[in-house]
């Protein structure tokens, strides 16, 4: 029997869900490092739930979505859990071997890329913020992203979470943004997903203020790597003044569901180089004419629209035949076009 991811239950996720609090160490990790601001606890594995849906721990594994797939994604949770407030600690956590749950706590700023390794869950407590610096996950796997707030990454410094050559990614509960007021280039991606990257799930994410949202396939060209994989899923996301790429999409098997579009300024979904995407339960409000659309590449790509609001927008993407038994996934309870505006702006982003 499949199992239904509930409005109720996302509502319910916001109300109740408490920040992990970490502070105050009674054990450590002799691996770790001792250097930085930072605290740590051996946490093991857990028991209980792990729906990050319903419970919004720090050591919840992906409830939804294609990073349910090929095993699953847990992140860090059987390894040990630190806390820190500076820079180097993050870097240096983020990137070790081993599997860590890394709780973010207060604010964070810098100019880096921090390259994280596999079996990692970096957690922003409620409250604190990472500006100027890049997460980069390359040939790594099980990764979790979650309840982070990211800004102002300089492309000097990549995407504000660049998902590359990797298996089994979910991005939940973030807010990531730039400034449009700066150079289309002076920012790059939010949220990328490049280099046949497989088993990603995006979800309850707040994109704003950007111009270049979220690319997934950066190339026409690589086709010889890419076709046939980026199986990703867009759940409950919310895009607020953004240029472009809301997403863009080559070569790929994409589910975008319950995600409210407000103030797109020139191109949301862009299906392209044989995507073939399923847009359902999904609206546009204040938005330019090019709603769904394929352009600028060589291929078109598909689209498959149920119960899509588009405002005063358009639907000029050439209709497709994947349907939502191509998903291998538990079911996603759609939330229905009309109820959107009043509640994916409220759920989405850093609000666990």
């Amino acid at each position: 029997m499949k199992f239904t991811i509930a409005a109720t239950a996302l509502l319910a996720t916001i109300a109740s869900a408490s920040p992990v609090c970490l502070s105050g160490s009674s054990s450590s990790d002799s691996s770790s490092a001792s250097s930085g601001n930072s605290t740590s606890s051996d946490s093991g594995s857990t028991s209980g739930s792990t729906s990050g849906s319903s419970t919004g721990s720090a050591t919840d594994a992906c409830d939804v979505g294609y990073c349910t797939q090929n095993g699953g994604t847990t992140g860090g949770a059987a390894g040990t859990t630190v806390t820190v407030t500076d820079l180097d600690s993050l870097t240096e956590y983020a990137e070790a071997d081993e599997a860590y749950t890394i709780i973010v706590s207060g604010e964070i700023s810098g100019s880096a890329q921090i390259r994280v390794g596999s079996d990692k869950t970096i957690y922003g407590e409620s409250g604190s913020s990472i500006t100027g610096v890049g997460f980069y996950i390359s040939e790594v796997s099980n990764v979790i992203m979650r309840n982070l707030k990211i800004a102002k990454v300089p492309a000097d410094n990549g995407d504000a979470i660049g998902i590359q050559a990797s298996t089994n990614v979910w991005v939940d509960h973030c807010d990531v943004s730039g400034d449009l007021s700066a150079g289309k280039d002076d920012y790059d991606g939010l949220v990328d997903v490049t280099h046949a990257s497989e088993w990603v799930t995006i979800s309850n994410t707040y994109f704003h203020d950007h111009w270049k949202a979220s690319l997934v396939g950066h190339s026409d060209s690589n086709a010889d790597e890419d076709t046939g994989t980026f199986h990703i899923t867009y759940a409950n996301n919310y895009w607020s003044n953004i240029n472009s790429r809301c997403p863009s999409l080559r070569f790929a098997t994409a589910h975008i569901i319950n995600n409210y579009y407000e103030g797109i300024l020139t191109t949301g979904i862009n299906t392209r180089m044989g995507t073939e995407v399923y847009v359902e339960s999904s609206a546009f409000a204040d938005s330019a004419d090019e709603a769904i659309t394929f352009e600028d590449s060589d291929e078109t790509g598909y689209a498959v629209v149920d119960d899509v609001d588009l405002g005063s927008s358009s639907n000029s993407a050439p209709e497709g035949t994947i349907s939502l038994s191509d998903f291998p996934y538990d079911t996603i309870e759609p939330l229905g076009s009309d109820a959107l505006a009043s509640t994916i702006p409220t759920t989405a982003g850093q609000t666990l």
